[in-house]
Parts: structure tokens; C-alpha cells; sequence
């Protein structure tokens, strides 16, 4: 959320800086509604002083006055409420502004390659895609999903479901025990307030599965990740400059309607409405942000690289930034089916924007209270690091052949096959 005092002292910057990003910005309304608020504020505490002398009067005879005074007061309180409900329901469905070194662009056409990394294997035979292997072997089960549940859900079965699961584990131990993270075993639901902290809400509710509960007014969202709920525990909180950086990870499913992806990635793992995800969760001071981004995606891209997978990191483009970032990588594994690299995981710096909308702060050095910085990032995508290891790690004959770094979670088994 933005800051209606930056707005205020250089609306100009805010406007171009938003244009960047693309959204549609009435600066006009928005200072209009700030004056507008201001002034009823200064009248409300106007007559506010003039009720407190006339109290200490004591005088009978201004009763009368006082009484008219107090009802001036309730409509102004009435009146300044309902324009700051306007100006606030404006600025929240703002995004974050982007960093100046990121580049500006409509969408992923203009996302800038920074690196690549690891060796894309030359197979010697066309190589299959990741469903065709996991029906061949008997354990990815679209149909069976789909009859169950419906469409964009899997059942992962026999020694799949047990490299899945190597796969979770395996991440989980490296940020814990190598990359300093504190492991969280968070709820799977999360209030509106929570989904309004870290930018779900209100712009984005139609992208979210929300629960049916007995009371109405008690909104309950599944989590589309777990960036949400383990950001919101430092709402409307004030930790000590000692405290910082909190580093978190959990290992949750994740759950997401993908609304606007109708017809993209229909077949396979890709693009699911519940899949796995190991995030990454930084709270630090703001001014330490782009140093943990670059930490955060370098202990993300450390499992692709125990793994020996291909890939690739970009920055992406003003247009193609979620909601609450000010900036952005993607890492991307190379998938063989498709000749592409495909995205694995994203890490983002938000700055104090999610921070300002939970109202999660912190006393600095000099005991000053400010709001902080807060970071998210895959560690990764459980799904799609199955998808690539089945797709890299493929043999001709259909097996799958096991990552080292991964044969100790599987009971050193060297490959997946029919047998």
C-alpha cells in the first residue's frame, strides 16, 4: 500500500512511476479525496477545541452551543470516514512501484535474462514429456483425478509420490540446515485480513478458493501460497532491530484457481489448481532488501543446482511483476519435451509495501519506528522440480533415473521403473 503523504509531496513521480507498471491511475480523484480528508480533520479538531473550552467554562448557558457543536462533530466524523474509505479503497488496488533498474515492459516478452546455468543434455532419442513418463510407469493418474475431483488435480502414486515427497524433504534440509531458514508448519487458511496484508485482496479474490463457514462474516481463503500466511506473522507487530532478518520456510500445498489461464497448460503437472511449493519468507529492514533478494534466489537456485539441472534466472519486466514486488527474478528449468525453459521459481523484494498494508514494523538503531521489508520466494516448486527431474533424468526405456542428492531420501534407489 502506498503512502499518501509520498503521493501528496510529489504526485507527479508517483504518477509516472505507476504508469510504468501500467495501471490505470486517477491522480486528479485521489488528491482531491486527500484534501478533502484533511480538511474535515482540521475542522473536526477545530470544533473539537472550541467544545473542550466551552467545557471548561462551565458556563449553563453554552450548554445549547455545545450540543450543536458535538452534532457538527459526529457528521464531520461521519463524513471524514466515508471519504477516507474511498481514498484507501482506491490506493489499495495500486501495485507496488518497481525499482529503477528493472526493466520496463507490457509482459514476459520483455523480461531480461541475467544467467544460465548447467549443461542441457543432447538425448539420443526424442525424449518424452513428463506425463507421458508418469502414465507409462503407472503412477501420475490424471483421469482417476479428474473423476474424483475434476480437472487440474493428479494423483501421484508408488515411487513418484515417494520421489515427491525426497523432493520436499530434500529442500526443506537444505535451507534449514545450510541456507539458515527456520522451518514453519503454518495453517492452511487464511483470514481476509491475512489475504489483504500481502496483496490477495482485494484485487485478486476471484483467484481464490474461499471456504463455505456457518458464520458469513468470518472469510476463510485456502492458501494460493505459503508466502501469505508465513509473511502475516509479523502483523501489526513491532519487532526489535535484533530480531531482524527472520528467514522462514515451509513445505505446504498450495491452492489456486488460475482464473485467468483457461486453455494454457491443460496437460500435465505444469498448471494445477493444488499442487506443493517450499517457500521462502524474509522480514528484514528495508533497506537490506535487494541483498536478500539476491540471497534468496541464490538459495534457490542452489537446489536446482544439487539437482544438475539446466537453468536460467531473468528479471522480469514492470508488466509481468506480481501485484505487491518491486522487484523480481524467475529462475526457469530447462524441460526437454518442450525445448524450454519453464518457470521453477519466483523471488521477490516488496519492500515496505506489504509491510505498510499489515502494519508490521520495527524500532532501528536509533529506536525510530519504521515499517519493514518483507521478501518471498520458491524454494521451490515441489511439482515442477518433479517435472524436471522426469523429463531430464529420463532413460530410453522410460525409467527415470534418481538425482544423487535425492537417493538417500529414497532409500538409495537408483531409478523409477514399471517393476
Amino acid at each position: 500500500m502506498h503512502n499518501i503523504k509520498d503521493i501528496r509531496q510529489n504526485p507527479d513521480k508517483f504518477y509516472d512511476d505507476l504508469k510504468k507498471r501500467f495501471a490505470d491511475v486517477d491522480l486528479k480523484k485521489i488528491l482531491s479525496l486527500d484534501e478533502t480528508n484533511r480538511k474535515l480533520i482540521q475542522e473536526k479538531e477545530s470544533l473539537e477545541k472550541e467544545k473542550k473550552n466551552i467545557s471548561k467554562t462551565k458556563d449553563p448557558s453554552m450548554f445549547e452551543k455545545s450540543k450543536k457543536i458535538s452534532e457538527k462533530i459526529s457528521q464531520y466524523t461521519k463524513d471524514q470516514s466515508k471519504i477516507k474509505t474511498e481514498l484507501d479503497k482506491i490506493l489499495v488496488s495500486l501495485p507496488n512501484i518497481a525499482l529503477k533498474d528493472v526493466p520496463i515492459g507490457n509482459d514476459e516478452k520483455d523480461n531480461k535474462e541475467i544467467s544460465s546455468s548447467g549443461e542441457i543434455i543432447k538425448f539420443k532419442f526424442k525424449p518424452k514429456s513428463h506425463y507421458e513418463l508418469g502414465e507409462n510407469l503407472k503412477m501420475l493418474d490424471f483421469d482417476l483425478a479428474t473423476k474424483t475431483t475434476g480437472s487440474r488435480f493428479v494423483f501421484v502414486k508408488g515411487k513418484l509420490a515417494m520421489l515427491e515427497r525426497a523432493i520436499a524433504n530434500f529442500m526443506l534440509d537444505t535451507h534449514t540446515k545450510v541456507n539458515g531458514y527456520n522451518e514453519i508448519s503454518p495453517p492452511l487458511m487464511a483470514s481476509e485480513n491475512t489475504m489483504f496484508g500481502t496483496g490477495q485482496l482485494p484485487k485478486f479474490e476471484t483467484d481464490q478458493f474461499e471456504l463455505k463457514l456457518d458464520e458469513s462474516n468470518d472469510r476463510k481463503f485456502l492458501i494460493p501460497t505459503a508466502e501469505v500466511i508465513l509473511t502475516n506473522m509479523v502483523n501489526d507487530q513491532i519487532l526489535n532491530y535484533k530480531d531482524l532478518p527472520l528467514r522462514l520456510v515451509a513445505a505446504t500445498p498450495c491452492f489456486r484457481k488460475e482464473a485467468g489461464s483457461y486453455g494454457k497448460d491443460t496437460k500435465g503437472m505444469i498448471r494445477q489448481h493444488q499442487f506443493y511449493k517450499v517457500e521462502l519468507v524474509s522480514i528484514v529492514d528495508p533497506n537490506e532488501c535487494l541483498n536478500e533478494l539476491e540471497r534468496m534466489t541464490n538459495c534457490a537456485t542452489k537446489i536446482l543446482d544439487d539437482l544438475k539441472l539446466p537453468y536460467r534466472k531473468i528479471v522480469l519486466s514492470t508488466g509481468d511483476m506480481g501485484f505487491s514486488a518491486e522487484k523480481t527474478y524467475d529462475i526457469e528449468v530447462w524441460l526437454p519435451s518442450e525445448n524450454k525453459y519453464r518457470e521453477i521459481s519466483s523471488c521477490s523484494s516488496c519492500g515496505s509495501f506489504q509491510a505498510r498494508r499489515m502494519k508490521a514494523r520495527f524500532k532501528n538503531n536509533k529506536n525510530e519506528t519504521n515499517y519493514l521489508g518483507t521478501l518471498n520466494g520458491s524454494g521451490l516448486a515441489v511439482g515442477r522440480t518433479l517435472i524436471a527431474i522426469l523429463e531430464n533424468y529420463q532413460q530410453e526405456d522410460g525409467s527415470i533415473k534418481i538425482p544423487d542428492v535425492l537417493k538417500p531420501y529414497m532409500n538409495n534407489l537408483d531409478r523409477i521403473d514399471k517393476n
